[in-house]
């Protein structure tokens, strides 16, 4: 079900990343786009059934020990089908190892149901202090937590991870 794309495919994914995600969530077109040449990078989709179109995407960094959700959408035409649930579980088989992703501290009722959500996919939030780096210049950080898939991160994992973030998805060294 989930396929993996190429940059022919791309604009119906980023359309749907501009309207699902703040900018200081996500870069600019042409920085986004330049991700599909890393090969720790991928997107994969959910078509339309007629496939002439994108319900869904995910995008991930493919790790040596674990596997990080960056961006994950639903097309709001789509929504409440349980595709967002069809696609974790479909990640988590693909990749055959841990997943991570950032969320939002749950200060709003939006950010609560969705960490509610990953919990409901298996996901456990990891409540270590942590900040996404600015995605692109003149932004700033924000704050968030780490969930993981499986299990809570011990403290050495946690670090492991925030550390391969900053460096390998932000290109960050905090001071």
């Amino acid at each position: 079900m989930l396929k993996k794309i190429n940059s022919e495919n791309f604009d119906a994914v980023y359309s749907i990343m501009e309207k699902s995600f703040p900018d200081n969530e996500r870069r600019p077109y042409n920085q986004q786009k330049k991700l599909l040449e890393r090969k720790d990078y991928s997107i994969y989709v959910i078509e339309n059934d007629v496939g002439s179109g994108i319900k869904a995407f995910i995008t991930v960094y493919e790790f040596e020990t674990f596997v990080f959700v960056e961006h994950f959408a639903v097309d709001s035409r789509y929504r409440s089908q349980g595709l967002g649930s069809i696609i974790l579980k479909e990640l988590l088989r693909i990749v055959n190892l841990p997943v991570c992703l950032e969320v939002e501290l749950p200060d709003t009722q939006i950010a609560a149901k969705r960490i509610e959500f990953y919990k409901r996919c298996g996901f456990v939030l990891n409540l270590f202090p942590y900040s996404q780096p600015p995605i692109t210049q003149g932004q700033t950080s924000v704050p968030m937590y780490i969930m993981s898939s499986g299990k809570a991160l011990s403290q050495r994992e946690y670090t492991i991870v925030k550390n391969t973030l900053y460096k390998q998805v932000y290109d960050f060294s905090p001071l």
